[in-house]
């Protein structure tokens, strides 16, 4: 089982210093176009790395995620263990590309500035929103893939990290984040974040909390897949929850899969 520490928090106000990239016709993006944004990070384990961050998205970009995503939701796909995609059971969600605009730009660049100041945003992936209504789940997986043919240079390598950010969840009961390997926490300060209420036995549970994220580190040091951030999202037992995918790779993704930067 992970490593679990006392509870650590401390609040982050990220220097914001963007480049809008994109069509030649826009102009860049300058300093004051994203705004300073502060969140509090709370350190949840050191082994796997997993950190849960309070108020990660503003309201506005909650809402402007909304609205540049309505009518493009389908299918969400999923890779089996050739690295062939598709439809399977195991993932039931609708999910839908985001086109960067200045507010995905920016929310792009918080990101990579909580990784630190040595990645680029070529190693980004575009940002993915899911969608899951009632009785829809992700059966356990990881986010780093074990098919070579998902691990090329062309998409940048593996996926090194990870963030799940929750967007919109209206009524919601269910739908948690679950880290089965994870041990539960044992500080009550923990329950305004995970589920208290989850058996010991079934790992840690985020609940679905608007504008809250979970990050983590996909891969060890040796860059093999760590085992033990092993994740699903549980069954929305009712109303709707709204997530957003932000994956980093090893290296840059060509434009292919990036699109045009």
């Amino acid at each position: 089982m992970a490593r679990f520490p006392s509870v650590f928090t401390f609040l982050l106000i990220p220097r914001l210093v963007l480049g809008l990239s994109g069509p030649s016709s826009q102009s860049p993006i300058t300093v004051d176009s994203c705004k300073q944004h502060p969140y509090e990070v709370h350190l949840f384990s050191k082994d796997p790395l997993v950190i849960y961050i309070s108020n990660f998205l503003t309201i506005p970009e909650r809402e402007h995620l909304l609205e540049i995503s309505k009518g493009t939701f389908t299918d969400s796909a999923t890779a089996d263990n050739s690295g062939a995609q598709g439809l399977r059971k195991t993932r039931t969600s609708q999910s839908t590309s985001v086109l960067r605009d200045p507010i995905v730009r920016c929310i792009e660049k918080r990101a990579l500035d909580f990784q630190g100041f040595d990645i680029p945003r070529t190693h980004l992936e575009p940002l993915q929103l899911v969608q899951y209504f009632k009785g829809q789940n992700y059966h356990f997986h990881t986010d780093w893939f074990s098919a070579a043919s998902q691990t090329t240079s062309a998409v940048g390598g593996n996926r090194l990290s990870s963030f799940f950010v929750y967007v919109e969840a209206t009524n919601v009961t269910g739908g948690g984040t679950n880290f089965p390997v994870l041990d539960a926490p044992k500080d009550e300060r923990w329950c305004e974040f995970v589920d208290c209420d989850e058996p010991y036995e079934n790992g840690v549970t985020f609940r679905p909390v608007p504008g809250n994220a979970v990050f983590w580190q996909n891969l060890r040091e040796d860059g093999s897949g760590d085992q033990a951030t092993l994740h699903a999202g549980l069954p929305v037992t009712s109303g709707k929850k709204l997530g957003m995918n932000i994956w980093t790779r090893q290296g840059p993704l060509s434009e292919e899969f990036r699109g045009p930067d």
